[in-house]
């Protein structure tokens, strides 16, 4: 976001209507990278029909009702923590099968 809407928007006191992925992290306190995993768990639906490698748009209004919601934020949370607990055990997993089949050198 420009400085110049930044400042506009502060005026007005709102969000903009729509948010990219990054300003709906923010808003949900996340990272970035985490709005895709919540639009894969269906919990988080971009606007419109975007192509899968084009910008995603959501509506502000949607993200600050979900922002509120107990119940949401639990779910949200829980799909992250699964989400990032999958990933890393399938990368610890990989390294320690690296491990095993790294030759092993003898020297004379």
């Amino acid at each position: 976001m420009r400085d110049d809407q930044f400042h506009f928007l502060t005026l007005l006191g709102q969000l903009p209507a729509r948010l990219t992925t990054e300003q709906a992290a923010w808003v949900l306190n996340c990272q970035g990278h985490d709005v895709p995993v919540l639009v894969s768990a269906r919990l988080l639906k971009p606007l419109g029909n975007p192509q899968p490698n084009s910008v995603k748009y959501f509506a502000a209004a949607e993200i600050t009702e979900l922002a509120k919601d107990r119940a949401w934020l639990a779910k949200m949370t829980n799909a992250l923590s699964k989400h990032w607990r999958q990933k890393n055990q399938h990368k610890t997993a990989r390294s320690k099968l690296e491990v095993m089949n790294t030759p092993v050198h003898e020297y004379a």
